[in-house]
């Protein structure tokens, strides 16, 4: 028996580009990645600082699912490539937070933007209806994902 023989669940076409959006979804960030001469990890950091805004390492480390030894290792390389500086934090002198490069955000922007845009015209032609049954589906899905994955993973990553 081959891998895959035997295994392949018969599901609705929907379902099958839903999966099919995921991998070019990882694709595209591969690409991303590509562009802004980063790794996967590096990358998965460089989308937190700049959804989140000045993380601490630590919490960069909790965000990214690893160890604050390897998390110093992720933000060397950033700051080495200059996606990100490490600076004093603002009410403890103490410690330190890592803030995305102005620079590396616009970059990030101008690489998503069209696509996210693109996206946008894709809902925005369908009517009202069609796009409420559209977004329900869609809410319906994530939570699936979400009933699917511990809670401790997902407030760790802060995908509750």
């Amino acid at each position: 028996m081959q891998a895959g023989e035997g295994t392949r669940i018969e599901v609705h076409e929907s379902t099958r580009l839903l999966r099919e959006f995921t991998q070019l979804s990882d694709d595209f960030q591969a690409h991303l990645g590509r562009e802004l001469t980063v790794n996967s990890t590096d990358l998965q950091a460089m989308q937190y600082l700049i959804q989140r805004g000045p993380m601490s390492p630590t919490a960069l480390a909790r965000a990214l699912d690893i160890s604050t030894a390897a998390t110093t290792v992720v933000v060397d390389r950033l700051v080495k490539v200059g996606h990100v500086t490490r600076e004093a934090h603002p009410t403890d002198r103490r410690a330190v937070v890592v803030v995305p490069a102005p620079q590396s955000i616009a970059s990030a922007m101008a690489a998503l933007t069209p696509m996210v845009r693109s996206i946008d015209r894709v809902i925005q032609s369908f009517s009202e209806e069609e796009r409420d049954t559209i977004t329900e589906y869609l809410r319906r899905v994530v939570d699936v994902y979400r009933e699917s994955i511990p809670e401790d993973v997902r407030v760790a990553r802060g995908t509750r």
